[in-house]
């Protein structure tokens, strides 16, 4: 008896080893993204395969909301800045699921545009219970929130910052509170990666596959998430996503040490 239960522990840790090194070597595979093949992936997916801009958004954004609930489970308040672009919107349905699965959410929406389709996913959101702050939180109430999901810019951005973003990113430097940033770390140049200048999120989850700026994220989660990619494309661009565990939308590529 003795001797089957060796066996078994034997057995049961050898998985466990091999499970965690499954996410390492995943995180030193896969393809890291410049800034073209990222934009040219994006277009192929509305374009060949017919993605609507509304279907990522919900599918990241999802991804981005279960990847934070897996990695800060005792947060409880948390503050979502979304910018103009799509990577907004990625943050807008993130807080809104953020909210249904019991955060206490609130939106900064500097960016704010007059599109139906963000109309729509604030409407959501605000309907969902998600907080609105009509003016930027100053660095004493942003060190109040347990989390800070920046959701400024994403893969098409090129510094600098236009001004009214300046004060913005001085904030998100200085503060205390973690911050969990989605694709790219708003204000990084996404191949070169970050300037004396930038702040350095504890969290990252790369959308689709990440940037070649990610390679300079030192922080504690390095996540990727929206599981949407088809073999077809994953083939093209030789992407060599890792594979996703059961029916996960998001997995987490660095050490889980």
């Amino acid at each position: 008896m003795l001797n089957i239960l060796k066996f078994g522990f034997l057995i049961l840790s050898k998985t466990a080893i091999a499970s965690r090194n499954i996410s390492t070597t995943s995180a030193t595979m896969v393809k890291y993204l410049n800034q073209q093949e990222a934009i040219e992936i994006d277009q192929q997916l509305f374009n060949e395969y017919k993605y609507s801009v509304e279907q990522l958004m919900e599918l990241a954004g999802l991804s981005v909301a279960c990847a934070i609930a897996e990695a800060y489970p005792k947060a409880s308040k948390v503050v979502v800045y979304c910018g103009p672009g799509n990577n907004g919107g990625d943050g807008l349905v993130c807080a809104r699921h953020l909210t249904l699965f019991g955060y206490n959410t609130t939106i900064f929406y500097p960016g704010k545009k007059n599109i139906p389709m963000f109309e729509n996913l604030l409407t959501q959101s605000i309907a969902t219970g998600v907080n609105l702050l009509n003016a930027q939180p100053s660095l004493d109430e942003l060190n109040g929130y347990d989390l800070v999901v920046d959701a400024l810019f994403g893969f098409s951005y090129k510094p600098p910052p236009r001004k009214e973003y300046e004060s913005i990113l001085e904030c998100l430097k200085n503060t205390k509170t973690p911050i969990c940033s989605i694709d790219i770390p708003s204000g990084w140049n996404v191949e070169t990666g970050p300037s004396s200048d930038n702040f350095h999120p504890e969290f990252l989850i790369s959308l689709t596959a990440p940037k070649l700026c990610a390679k300079f994220f030192t922080g504690k989660y390095h996540y990727l998430g929206g599981r949407f990619v088809p073999p077809s494309l994953q083939t093209k661009y030789d992407l060599k996503l890792p594979q996703y565990p059961g029916t996960q939308g998001y997995l987490r590529i660095n050490s889980q040490d």
